[in-house]
């Protein structure tokens, strides 16, 4: 039950059906908005609601539903039921177009899955089509809808034979016309006219005599006369004659065509009626999303929780001045909490925000997305019933008091655990003590037969009695004392102050007006109101540091996961250079080893001794192993790294030295030589080049290319400063490290995706090869080139250079969501 009659009014539920009308394409659609009422089943309202939410996904995500002719043929329909009746060819036309139309989405639903659409498949799966209709006006109507010449063999011989006279009529005017001219009887630039369906010639008044024939019409001067000749009045009359002829078969053609369809004109206005849903829920559709509306969570208990609502139509008001519209939080979750007793200072949001419940709630069991999050609840109501505005009446000798209190009747008798009550300004209306007395007494009544509701007032014994009672509780609307300005926020759990005396102030009230008001009220009643006031500042205040430490914890949440992930990516990325790096030994010591293999086999060719060879060996495998063992050390290997980038800087800044002959000298006695640390050597009888890292004593540390170990002082030989084959070699290997590391580093800074609008194509093209050898550098599997859409020719440029590049797999087009056509998405191989 709705009550009262004047539900839709007070709620402007009017103006939500004409927004909604529109978004119709048709009368059908139209109709069914004026049909829509307030569900009471909740099974019928939930089919509503998932067809709706269904169809706002087709309107946001497809393309190519069918939307061309959604035409009403009813009423020519409905007129062919008496026999000898016909359609007209425009009518016939309007009929086979949206039979088309209704084909065409019948064939789009059933293409899809059953999952996708569920609750519109089961719509159309009871939708009868009708095609050998549409193949009978096929064969007599052509493409702009006129009936053709071969409807009927009598048709295409009466047409044959009008074409061939109508030829004869005007190749005798045009003799005529040219002999008149000839005479000088009409201008030289006149020509056949038609006047009442009949050919004729203007012709000056004064000369109206010098042509044989019969005046059809003179022009409104009287100046210029249309004479039918003579020669052609017969051939004239011949032609209408045939004219008749051919309406009389148009109409027993069409007469044969309503005769066809006659017998199903009850299925076919069902199918009409199928479409007019259809143009009624994608309007509901388009509307909700106008409103960014959704699909809340919804059950058939009576329960709100309310996330984010807005009221819809201040949501448009105040999105055309791009303004941004107070959301409405609301909790009615029963049984402790049935009843909202809102209060506040006037102007404060309190009504709108009663009209607002009323409003989503009757729209929800409608059938009608709501503006809301759709993490919210919205709960089930049979009944709803409203007391807002002034319902006095002279008619019915009712005062404004009077009224309400016959609202407040029917409320009582009527309202049950299912029925939702909305109360404006709640006991107003005549003396405040005994207003307040009635007002209270009723709403404890309401709160005993377990109705919901949301009512506003400013009656102080109504805000105890919300304190102290279970089932009621009290809202305010929030208010800015430091401006002096309504916030327009509701915040449950709380009482709310008038803030009569701050907003009289500003105003303008003189002070003793307002003090004296004090000392009427008295003192007990202004410390209450104080009180509130104050509660309402000190929760203000702590909830915006609440909010503050939130925020604060989010950003150190946010911030410690961004951490954890880099760490995560460094772990990953350490792991990768020590493997690299393990590889780049083993092929050094590799390197190594054939450098040592062709030194024993300079020995055996310079005749050495086995015994000597022999000993070579045992060395160089002793080398390996210490090698090996170093390389499994990742710490080491880390180090290992280090010290091969210091000894890079320090290379790099020495100047470069000349190449030594790699020619065998024999050994000369020298001097000795003190070996420290950053000092070039080789092992006796080794051409290899190490680093001296460390001494101690007898000892030294040095590094053999990425090989670190322990050698004794007296076993190696100091090398000059001087860059050899094994130093270029060494160099070498340290710049392919290099570059691996600025290849590491590329990586870890490498976008996939490039701007390329407002370049010329030579230019942009350049920089797309340059980017996607890049992007192979990288090992980067998919990038996006941002060309833009514009006039297309930047977008087939491009392409066409990526169907020549090899490494190139494909090419295509972003979503719609992500661009379109201005991006290309590139898979490289």
């Amino acid at each position: 039950m709705i009550y009262p009659e004047s539900f839709e009014e007070k709620i402007k539920f009017t103006k939500i059906r004409e927004l909604i009308k529109n978004n119709c394409m048709s009368s059908l659609g139209k109709e069914m908005v004026d049909e829509m009422k307030y569900e009471t089943d909740f099974d019928t309202m939930s089919l509503f609601l998932l067809q709706t939410f269904e169809f706002k996904k087709i309107c946001l995500e497809e393309e190519n539903f069918p939307l061309n002719y959604f035409i009403d043929v009813r009423a020519a329909l409905l007129r062919i039921r008496t026999e000898g009746r016909f359609m007209e060819e425009s009518e016939l036309f309007d009929l086979k177009r949206s039979l088309n139309t209704i084909n065409d989405i019948c064939r789009f639903f059933n293409k899809k899955d059953a999952e996708d659409y569920p609750k519109l498949k089961e719509l159309v799966a009871e939708v009868a089509v009708f095609p050998f209709l549409q193949d009978k006006i096929e064969q007599i109507l052509n493409k702009f809808g006129n009936l053709k010449d071969n409807a009927s063999p009598e048709l295409g011989r009466i047409r044959k034979e009008i074409f061939n006279k109508q030829n004869s009529i005007s190749r005798r005017l045009s003799s005529i016309l040219k002999k008149a001219k000839k005479d000088g009887f009409v201008e030289s630039d006149v020509s056949v006219s038609i006047r009442d369906g009949r050919a004729v010639i203007p012709i000056p008044a004064a000369h109206k005599r010098k042509i044989n024939g019969i005046v059809q019409d003179e022009s409104a001067t009287g100046k210029t006369s249309f004479i039918e000749p003579a020669e052609v009045v017969e051939i004239n009359n011949e032609v209408r004659e045939l004219e008749y002829a051919e309406r009389r078969e148009v109409v027993r053609i069409l007469i044969e065509v309503a005769d066809i369809i006659r017998p199903y004109i009850e299925e076919l206005l069902l199918t009409y009626r199928f479409m007019g849903n259809i143009d009624f829920i994608r309007a509901k559709a388009r509307f909700g999303i106008t409103i960014d509306a959704t699909l809340p969570e919804y059950s058939a208990k009576q329960a709100m929780n309310w996330k984010e609502s807005v009221h819809p139509l201040l949501f448009l008001q105040h999105k055309e001045v791009n303004k941004e519209v107070v959301p409405l939080d609301l909790e009615l979750s029963g049984p402790k909490q049935r009843l909202l007793l809102i209060s506040g200072p006037n102007a404060g949001g309190k009504s709108v925000c009663l009209q607002t419940v009323g409003l989503v709630q009757y729209m929800f069991q409608c059938g009608c997305l709501v503006p809301m999050l759709e993490a919210s609840k919205m709960g089930f109501f049979k009944d709803i019933f409203i007391d807002i505005g002034d319902e006095q009446s002279i008619e019915n000798d009712l005062s404004t008091y009077s009224s309400h209190l016959f609202n407040m009747k029917h409320f009582l008798r009527y309202s049950k655990k299912d029925t939702l009550i909305l109360i404006d300004e709640f006991g107003t209306g005549t003396e405040p003590m005994l207003g307040g007395a009635i007002a209270e007494s009723v709403l404890e009544q309401l709160n005993q037969q377990e109705v919901y509701g949301v009512i506003t007032t400013h009656y102080t014994n109504l805000k105890h009695l919300a304190s102290q009672t279970e089932g009621i509780e009290n809202g305010a609307m929030l208010f800015d004392t430091g401006r002096i300005q309504p916030l327009y926020k509701l915040q449950i759990a709380q009482p709310g102050s008038s803030f009569a005396f701050e907003i009289a102030r500003k105003i303008g009230l003189p002070e003793n007006i307002l003090s004296s008001a004090k000392e009427k009220i008295g003192q007990e009643h202004v410390d209450y109101d104080k009180n509130l006031r104050e509660i309402v500042r000190d929760k203000r205040y702590w909830e915006k540091k609440r909010n503050t430490i939130r925020i604060n914890e989010k950003r150190l949440a946010e911030t410690l996961e961004k951490y954890q992930l880099e760490l995560q990516g460094i772990k990953k990325e350490r792991k990768e250079v020590i493997e690299k790096a393990k590889i780049e030994a083993n092929s050094l010591l590799s390197n190594a080893n054939k450098e040592i293999e062709n030194t024993i086999r300079t020995i055996k060719e310079t005749q050495a001794e086995k015994e000597k060879t022999k000993q070579a060996r045992q060395k160089l495998d002793v080398y390996k192993e210490k090698a090996t063992s170093n390389d499994e050390n990742d710490e080491a290997i880390e180090r290992k790294i280090r010290q091969i980038k210091e000894r890079e800087k320090r290379k790099s800044e020495k100047p470069a030295k000349k190449e030594v002959s790699k020619k065998q000298v024999k050994p000369k006695l020298k001097a000795p030589v003190v070996i420290e640390k950053g000092d070039m050597v080789k092992l006796s009888g080794q051409s290899q080049p190490g680093e001296v890292l460390s001494t101690n004593g007898k000892d030294a540390t040095v590094a053999f290319g990425h090989i670190q170990t322990k050698v004794k002082v007296n076993r190696l030989e100091k090398m000059q400063q001087q860059g050899s084959a094994k130093n270029k070699s060494n160099q070498s290997f340290q710049s392919i490290s290099n570059v691996n590391e600025k290849i590491r580093d590329r990586k870890l800074t490498f976008k996939p995706e490039i701007d390329l609008r407002g370049q010329r194509a030579e230019e942009a093209i350049q920089k797309v090869i340059n980017f996607l050898d890049e992007a192979i550098m990288c090992e980067v599997s998919e990038v996006r080139l941002l060309h833009g859409k514009g006039n297309g020719i930047l977008r087939i440029m491009i392409r066409e250079q990526l169907a020549t590049i090899p490494f190139v797999e494909s090419f295509r087009d972003a979503h719609l969501q992500d661009g379109g056509t201005g991006i290309t998405i590139v898979e490289l191989g």
